[in-house]
């Protein structure tokens, strides 16, 4: 007779086996490639590189970064929607690239990112900051629509570019509070900064940890924060939800991390159990923190919806301002 034991140990040693052959062959000797659809140095490439280093150190693997730039994001994503799906070509999608750029350009922009690639996991999540000029006379969100209103299409704002959710974001506040403030699409930040400081133009979005500094120095005006809390670097800054008649106003920046579509579904498990590991720790996220960002967690599927959602909100911003590139 074979004792109650015997036939225990049997059994896990059978689930083991099983396990063991469910295990994808992943990864292996070859590298693990994160493309970045943007140039080295800015905020989603400095993120893709803290988690190419975090992940490297759990998966017991080499994680490259490959910077991949052009076309507002747009080609550094295609290349990884063309790629195997095999778990080796990641991209560190931004909310631009992923979810807006084909609504605002479809002839330009060929894939469907719902559809042609695999959501890992979230990222992280960054507010926006509204600023102005030091000698503009206005120091709120109700003084900027009212002096607005009083010279329609006479005031400027400025953004990184066409169909960035820094456009997006402001257009969704001209369309709230039925203002006419003239856009004024800039290649980058830096530029945007010189210009806001030097009273050139009159206000502009910039992401929270190109904004705080500037703002912290006073070389220019806080007006509001797009997220739904204030942030802890600006804490006497109010969102723009604050105001009255933008009532669940809130709009962030985004990054996640995405493999092409097709990739197994163990592998995105896998991949998104290790991301959710790495955002975890207290380095990591106080690192996020110095960019003004929120680390990210939840299952693929959450994200899927998140970027669902998203994708949604974008699509009626893009028709109702008649965005397009």
């Amino acid at each position: 007779m074979i004792s109650r034991r015997t036939l225990l140990a049997l059994s896990v040693a059978a689930s083991f086996a099983g396990a063991a052959v469910a295990q994808p062959q992943w990864p292996a000797a070859k590298p693990i490639t994160i493309i970045v659809p943007f140039s080295a140095g800015g905020s989603v490439d400095a993120s893709a590189r803290l988690l190419a280093t975090k992940l490297a150190e759990r998966l017991k693997q080499s994680v490259v970064v490959e910077n991949v730039a052009g076309a507002g994001g747009a080609i550094g994503v295609a290349k990884a929607v063309s790629s195997a799906p095999d778990g080796y070509t990641l991209v560190m999608g931004a909310d631009s690239p992923i979810a807006i750029a084909r609504l605002v350009n479809p002839a330009a922009v060929k894939y469907d990112a719902m559809k042609d690639l695999a959501p890992v996991g979230l990222v992280n999540t960054a507010p926006m900051v509204l600023v102005a000029r030091p000698g503009l006379p206005a120091n709120t969100l109700a003084e900027v629509i009212q002096l607005a209103k009083s010279k329609p299409g006479q005031l400027s704002y400025a953004t990184s570019g066409i169909g960035t959710v820094l456009h997006l974001a402001m257009e969704l506040i001209k369309d709230q509070s039925k203002t006419f403030i003239t856009h004024v699409p800039y290649r980058g930040g830096a530029q945007i900064v010189t210009d806001v400081v030097g009273n050139q133009v009159d206000l502009a979005l910039l992401v929270s940890v190109t904004a705080t500094p500037q703002v912290q120095a006073k070389k220019m005006k806080a007006i509001a924060v797009t997220d739904d809390k204030r942030l802890p670097t600006l804490p006497d800054v109010p969102t723009v939800s604050e105001t009255p008649g933008f009532k669940d106003y809130d709009v962030v920046s985004w990054t996640g991390l995405f493999a092409p579509a097709h990739t197994p579904a163990a592998i995105v498990d896998r991949l998104n159990h290790e991301l959710n590991e790495v955002l975890r720790a207290e380095d990591v996220k106080a690192k996020m923190a110095e960019q003004g960002a929120i680390g990210g967690s939840g299952t693929p599927a959450d994200f899927s919806r998140f970027v669902a959602r998203e994708q949604e909100r974008y699509a009626r911003i893009v028709k109702a301002a008649n965005i397009k590139e």
